[in-house]
């Protein structure tokens, strides 16, 4: 068999032609089109589900890996595959060479979580586990590329890859028994998923609008759409870990650019929320990234105002580490718009708490958090369940009119993260105090790796860590650095090898912590 000859710059046509032709189905299977009747209610649009959470991997990425993998010529299947990933793309890479009677490596980084490595092992891969991020992974990964004669099999650009994901559009205009205006909300990563389907829609049926969703703080693809070129990103966001990319693909990029009619980003809080609504209309568990759509489905049906059209979300995944869903669970309220986060000062005097709680009336308090300090007023740290988003506001109002200080906290991220469970720990005699959020790779002795570099200079005066199940920890810390070291720590932060965010001015961290 010899390799599939491939265009250089990919129409709509050669993606719909290279789906038509591929080889998904020896792995991959159709999926359900499933009615989600409570988000239907909600939105008033007929919401369906496109479930890729029930491939065999529980991910769509089986698709476009098999579809590479199965046209590779004898020569190439002889030599093996192998490729960077840390989640969904190497389970999917490694059940398709089980499949095939392929030699597979995969490079992890360290970081990577037991359950995936694992699993991985399971199909017959072999891992190599190498660096602590997944740029440290590829870059071993081509090294042994290019040893080995093996082919590479890329997660994203290429054009066997995402035409493998573009089945997914396929199955849906089969499925679909309903005509009228309809919307397509697709989860956007490199972009492999949302080139394959819009690429097949636009040349079977360019009447079809299709959105893609990305994290606010992971929108390699937006912002690059904007600039009208590919923008690699310093940083993104690692809640939403399966389409936290930099860069997106080349290949990905023109077809999203062409042919993608709208974008929507969102927040946390937002795909917290809709891991919940999946949850309630079919008791599947996403991943964050297997419910961005539907939180980009919410936000934009409620910005658009799409009552009786038919929105269509691809769930693309649901391998979610179980420790995650403890953070998923506290903001999912917020995300909902039915919980807010308050900083409030009260006088610091018996019977203060109740005549707040008054105030306060039937709503339902979901959190307090105090600690005495012998002073005229205190801040209190509370959430409030509201009914829906406009009561937040009237809250607000509410508080104030009463004589209450109020600060509204619902958005801030070092709020809901670290603050929340710090609340009370002021000190006055922390002199010179600068607070930085630090995001660790989840390895044993990288924390000691952290205090090593600090040489015993400057003192910790507050640290909060707290871990969500994922491949990287975030950590609040306090460290004391007199006027005259301000050079030696900024050149401190610059060597230390770990994303660090300046969080001393942040309002919430001064209310509660100074």
């Amino acid at each position: 068999m010899e390799a599939v000859a491939l265009p250089k710059d990919l129409t709509a046509s050669d993606v719909l032609r290279l789906a038509l032709t591929g080889k998904v189905y020896g792995a991959a299977h159709q999926t359900p089109l499933s009615e989600a009747p409570r988000l239907s209610a909600r939105t008033g649009a007929r919401v369906l589900l496109k479930r890729e959470d029930q491939q065999p991997i529980f991910s769509f990425k089986l698709r476009g890996a098999y579809n590479k993998m199965a046209q590779l010529s004898a020569a190439e299947r002889g030599r093996g595959v192998i490729c960077a990933s840390a989640g969904n793309h190497a389970q999917g890479v490694a059940y398709a060479a089980q499949q095939l009677g392929l030699r597979a490596v995969i490079v992890m980084p360290a970081t990577t979580p037991e359950i995936k490595v694992a699993a991985c092992r399971a199909r017959g891969a072999e891992v190599v586990l190498f660096g602590d991020s997944f740029s440290d992974a590829e870059t071993h990964a081509y090294a042994l590329q290019a040893a080995g004669g093996l082919t590479f099999v890329h997660p994203y650009d290429d054009p066997l890859v995402l035409a493998g994901q573009g089945t997914v559009a396929l199955e849906l205009l089969r499925q679909l028994d309903t005509e009228g205006p309809m919307t397509v909300f697709v989860p956007v990563g490199g972009g492999g998923l949302i080139a394959g389907v819009a690429g097949v829609l636009a040349a079977l049926r360019p009447d079809i609008r299709v959105v893609g969703v990305e994290p606010e703080d992971s929108d390699a693809m937006y912002q690059s759409v904007q600039a009208g070129e590919r923008v690699r990103l310093p940083e993104v966001g690692i809640f939403v870990d399966g389409v936290a990319v930099k860069q997106v693909g080349a290949y990905t990029f023109e077809l999203a650019r062409r042919h993608v009619h709208d974008w929507v980003r969102v927040t946390t809080d937002e795909v917290c929320a809709a891991i919940k609504d999946v949850f309630d209309d079919t008791r599947a568990v996403m991943e964050p990234a297997g419910a961005l759509a539907v939180a980009g489905l919410k936000r934009y049906a409620a910005q658009r105002g799409l009552q009786g059209q038919t929105l269509v979300a691809l769930t693309c995944g649901a391998n979610v580490n179980f420790d995650r869903l403890r953070h998923v669970a506290e903001r999912a309220e917020i995300g909902e718009q039915r919980e807010a986060i308050f900083a409030v000062t009260i006088p610091e005097r018996p019977g203060a708490f109740r005549a707040f709680i008054e105030v306060v009336g039937k709503r339902a308090i979901t959190e307090f958090n105090y600690r005495y300090a012998p002073r005229a007023q205190a801040q209190i740290f509370v959430g409030v369940q509201l009914s829906g988003a406009h009561e937040r506001a009237a809250l607000r109002a509410e508080l104030e009119a009463r004589g209450y200080p109020v600060l509204d906290l619902t958005g801030d991220e070092l709020a809901k993260v670290h603050v929340r469970h710090m609340v009370g720990g002021r000190a006055p005699e922390a002199a010179f105090e600068r607070v930085y959020s630090f995001t660790f790779p989840e390895r044993p002795g990288a924390l000691l790796d952290f205090l090593t570099q600090l040489h015993g200079r400057w003192n910790i005066s507050l640290f909060h860590y707290r871990n969500h199940g994922s491949a990287h920890g975030r950590v609040l810390a306090g460290l004391q650095v007199p006027p005259d070291d301000e050079a030696a720590f900024e050149a401190f932060l610059a060597g230390v090898g770990y994303p660090a965010s300046d969080m001393t001015h942040n309002p919430a961290y001064r209310l509660f912590l100074t």
